[in-house]
């Protein structure tokens, strides 16, 4: 679809206002947040990116809003991986319940921004060299393979370059100072917080994780508007839902499995689309009976009660790890 500057800049003060309200309202009195507050919010934002799908109806049509919704659930669903991975690194880092909020919201928001730069320069390769949806394709077809193969996610903090980087510019404290993600020490000399830390974590793994996401969204629609918006919302209560699936993540056992699936589905229709256009009412029917089957049998089949992780404590590394909060 074809949008005016005017259009495109309206709906980016959209996604900041919603920002704004998710900043100033959820979670607002501090503390930890329980699970039916985060329940709520999370109905909320999911029903809020749901009906976004009924206003592109109204405004450009039935195939602009059945792309749209296929490329948000499609989203959506890559991002409770993402969530599970940030649980990971919350428990790496051992931050207290009381300020992952603020660092998933941060997360968040380098994340719309970033992704925006990514959908562009993707859809630019796109247009200019045709043969980039074999790469996007392959890609997927890899990514998803190796998903199934890989139901375990790992994560080395201590190797990533990102976090190497920061504390070689900012030394970092051994101990929390509040929510603070810098503070000045006595002597004038400014460090990072293991709070920063986990910052940086977050922001880096979702930028990996964009570079499957915004492929996979590519092979539902080439619509650049469509595809941002799509992730704008996927985005949006994703604190909230994190909230939620803290303590159900291990319930949901067969979840890589599902998601593989879909990467390798939408990878096969991005190879084959000079040959055949999946129509989308058979990408969303798939995928979301990817997804219902993947719940349901994750429900039926539940991991057994010895390999379970303590309910009380989130997932994270082995207890003889060394955690990276230590002043460089």
């Amino acid at each position: 679809m074809e949008l005016d500057l005017w259009m495109w800049a309206a709906f980016g003060v959209f996604v900041v206002a919603m920002l704004a309200f998710d900043l100033a309202f959820f979670g607002r009195r501090g503390g930890e947040i329980g699970f039916r507050e985060a329940a709520v919010w999370s109905v909320f934002w999911t029903l809020l990116g749901l009906g976004f799908t009924v206003f592109l109806w109204q405004w450009q049509g039935r195939q602009p809003a059945g792309e749209y919704l296929a490329g948000f659930l499609i989203e959506k669903s890559l991002s409770v991986d993402n969530l599970f991975v940030f649980a990971l690194i919350f428990a790496y880092f051992a931050v207290p319940a009381a300020y992952q909020r603020r660092v998933i919201f941060w997360g968040i928001v380098g994340a719309v921004v970033l992704r925006g730069i990514f959908i562009l320069a993707g859809a630019a390769l796109l247009d200019a060299f045709h043969y980039t949806i074999y790469v996007f394709g392959a890609f997927l077809v890899l990514t998803g393979i190796r998903m199934a193969r890989h139901s375990e996610v790992e994560i080395h903090p201590e190797r990533n370059p990102a976090l190497r980087l920061m504390r070689r510019v900012l030394p970092m404290t051994a101990e929390y100072h509040g929510d603070r993600l810098t503070v000045r020490t006595r002597e004038g000399r400014r460090m990072a917080t293991p709070l920063m830390a986990s910052l940086v974590l977050v922001a880096a793994f979702d930028l990996v994780f964009a570079v499957d996401s915004i492929p996979a969204i590519f092979a539902v629609t080439r619509d650049t508007f469509i595809v941002y918006a799509a992730n704008a919302f996927s985005l949006l209560g994703l604190a909230s839902l994190y909230f939620v699936l803290v303590g159900m993540m291990e319930r949901f056992r067969y979840l890589n499995v599902g998601l593989a699936v879909i990467l390798v589905f939408v990878g096969g229709k991005m190879l084959a689309s000079d040959v055949y256009k999946v129509p989308v009412a058979i990408s969303l029917g798939v995928i979301l009976a990817v997804l219902a089957v993947t719940i349901a049998v994750s429900l039926l089949r539940p991991l057994p009660e010895g390999e379970r992780h303590d309910e009380d404590e989130p997932p994270g590394p082995s207890p003889t790890a060394e955690p990276a909060d230590q002043p460089a």
